[in-house]
């Protein structure tokens, strides 16, 4: 990681909730949290570590996802510019370890706020408190939503919806099978049987390591059959 950025100083205006709070435990916080930069590729957090920083991220993305024993994963959620982590919280307003592991997709700029001041501005700043706990709100809510579409949505509709929402402008999806089976909380076989059978239709054409999304028309019915 590199530490304190100089064009970061300012790093609280990302966020609106807090940009116009000024009392003195928001201010110590503000002050004394570093501004980090992390490569894309990094493991910012892994499954058992403790948590001892609360993240705000300012720049990049940190996909969030979750390893099952037989090697499956489903993406739980990405912290994307102005967002925090909502298993950190829960981890630290709990003193629990991390149940899954957080990967940087991009290079990240965030702030780290550690434990101590964290519990601090909690304790100590209502403005914060509010941020904090709005903030997981949110979050949760997103992650029960992704529970319902897992446990009660249908694979295809699904699965159509997140090839138009990826594709490039060449209606292009750069993402593996196994890629596409993470994010929609699946087995790769799963989805390799559902692509082809988009393929079948004339809908899109399978390429290694990508998808071309020939008729989008058909995949947004489906969608909205669902």
């Amino acid at each position: 990681m590199t530490r304190n950025m100089a064009d970061s100083r300012d790093w609280w205006q990302h966020f609106p909730a807090l940009a116009t709070l000024d009392d003195a435990a928001w201010n110590a916080i503000r002050q004394a949290a570093p501004v980090v930069k992390i490569p894309a590729g990094t493991m910012v957090f892994r499954a058992g570590d403790a948590c001892e920083n609360y993240m705000l991220v300012l720049e990049g993305s940190v996909r969030v996802q979750k390893l099952a024993e037989n090697g499956r994963e489903i993406t739980l959620y990405r912290v994307e510019s102005g967002g925090s982590c909502v298993l950190t919280t829960s981890c630290l307003l709990a003193r629990e370890h991390y149940p899954a592991e957080g990967i940087t997709e991009s290079d990240v700029v965030a702030a780290v706020i550690p434990l101590t001041l964290f519990e601090k501005g909690l304790d100590q700043s209502s403005g914060f408190r509010r941020f904090v706990f709005t903030t997981y709100a949110q979050r949760i809510s997103h992650l029960i939503l992704l529970v319902e579409e897992v446990a009660f949505g249908r694979i295809d509709g699904r699965l159509a919806q997140r090839l138009l929402e990826l594709r490039d402008h060449n209606g292009v999806v750069e993402a593996t099978h196994q890629a596409l089976a993470a994010e929609l909380g699946t087995a790769r076989e799963v989805i390799s049987r559902q692509l082809k059978e988009f393929e079948r239709q004339g809908w899109i054409v399978l390429q290694r390591g990508r998808v071309e999304v020939r008729q989008p028309q058909p995949l947004r019915a489906l969608v909205g059959a669902t």
